[in-house]
């Protein structure tokens, strides 16, 4: 039985560490996967290229373009790939997606001032994304929650691998801002309480420190029994 499964979260904040157990946990029980990243700033598409020179700063500083306008572009690239996603689910295999319309949500509506503002935009790419554009809606939606010094000191040090080769030796504008990133933050817990469409995992041990990736990984497995 088919499965869409999307994992969100602050950049830094080990999600690609979760789907890699994820993918492995898959692998083991015999569960056909496929997975997809967005912004598929890799793929050569039109939108992924946009998307890539934005973050590389190429059109501007973080605020030089509305929210909207670039929500837009991250949607289209969904929008884009939704048919191969809903092949892969009549087909049978479990999707996982690391990113989601959830992540543009709260990646542009961090960089509004007013609620009033947050709230519009909020719902604007929701509606347009799910009822506009039609993409498959997500089975399960899982926020990874870490504590912030994680994410703090994730972003500081260097990043390195073949995924980042979007940023041809430069830095990601949305990465680079740890203020932005606060906001981000901020944005997620609000659509935590606004769409009943995100499930929150704690990633914090009792003393505030991030927990190990396995103990993670259990509870995330624990919500897809």
């Amino acid at each position: 039985m088919s499965q869409f499964i999307v994992i969100e979260g602050l950049d830094g904040a080990g999600k690609s560490t979760q789907i890699k157990l994820l993918l492995e946990h898959f692998q083991k029980h015999g569960i056909e996967t496929k997975f997809i990243h967005f912004p598929r700033v890799e793929k050569a598409n039109v939108y992924g290229d946009l998307i890539a020179k934005f973050l590389r700063g190429e059109f501007g500083p973080i605020d030089a373009v509305h929210p909207q306008l670039v929500a837009l572009i991250f949607a289209l690239d969904r929008f884009d790939f939704a048919g191969t996603i809903k092949n892969w689910l009549a087909a049978g295999y479990t999707v996982l997606a690391d990113r989601y319309v959830l992540s543009n949500i709260a990646f542009q509506c961090a960089k509004l001032k007013t609620d009033s503002e947050k709230d519009y935009l909020a719902d604007w790419i929701f509606n347009y994304e799910f009822e506009y554009n039609k993409i498959p809606k997500p089975d399960l939606s899982i926020y990874l929650d870490v504590p912030f010094s994680f994410t703090k000191k994730s972003l500081t040090d260097t990043r390195t691998g073949d995924e980042r080769a979007y940023l041809r030796g430069k830095t990601d504008i949305h990465e680079n801002s740890i203020s932005f990133q606060e906001q981000v933050k901020i944005e997620y817990e609000s659509i935590l309480k606004k769409f009943n469409a995100l499930v929150r995992v704690d990633c914090s041990s009792p003393d505030g420190k991030m927990l190990e990736a396995e103990l993670i990984h259990k509870h995330i497995i624990g919500l897809l029994t």
